[in-house]
């Protein structure tokens, strides 16, 4: 059994990116396929994303496909999974909650379903828009983003002491 208390360890700002582009990406494949079975418009969603960065201005025209709109969602996407990827490493590092797959993919879990709650009922107060999103969909996406995050930022991670000839380099 492995001791979970808190030791002096940083994350490995490697993988830290690596595994939030990839959940970041799992998270936008889920989320759309949800909006697309839900017969919704996929450009709904990036125009809600959008707005978190140039203003709610852009929710009053009509959910179609824009190039900068997609583009501006994108990016914000994609800094926030890492931004949420690198708070996951922080945790799962110190704690050793890297010991084993179960572990991290709990913390994972368990960290999608926060950043979740953080995202559609604490920041709704300062992106009003953002309720809208709330649903069962969305909470599913999030565990996995937490998840994928989770167990890739472990698969990819270089703790510190390994050999660089063995699964990692000593930062």
């Amino acid at each position: 059994m492995h001791s979970h208390h808190f030791t002096r360890r940083m994350p490995d700002w490697r993988a830290v990116v690596i595994a939030g582009c990839v959940a970041g990406a799992v998270f936008l494949v889920l989320e759309l396929l949800g909006i697309w079975f839900a017969g919704q418009s996929p450009w709904g969603a990036p125009r809600m994303i959008a707005a978190i960065a140039v203003g709610r201005g852009v929710l009053t025209q009509p959910p179609t496909f824009e190039v900068g709109i997609v583009l501006v969602a994108l990016a914000v996407h994609f800094v926030l999974s890492v931004i949420f990827t690198l708070i996951l490493a922080v945790i799962i590092a110190p704690f050793s909650f890297d010991s084993s797959m179960g572990m991290a993919s709990l913390a994972g879990a368990v960290f999608g379903a926060t950043v979740y709650l953080v995202n559609f009922y604490g920041m709704s107060h300062v992106f009003p828009w953002v309720a809208d999103a709330r649903s069962w969909v969305s909470f599913v996406s999030h565990i996995a983003f937490g998840l994928i995050a989770a167990d890739t930022y472990l698969r990819l991670e270089r703790k510190e002491g390994a050999s660089s000839s063995g699964t990692g380099a000593i930062r």
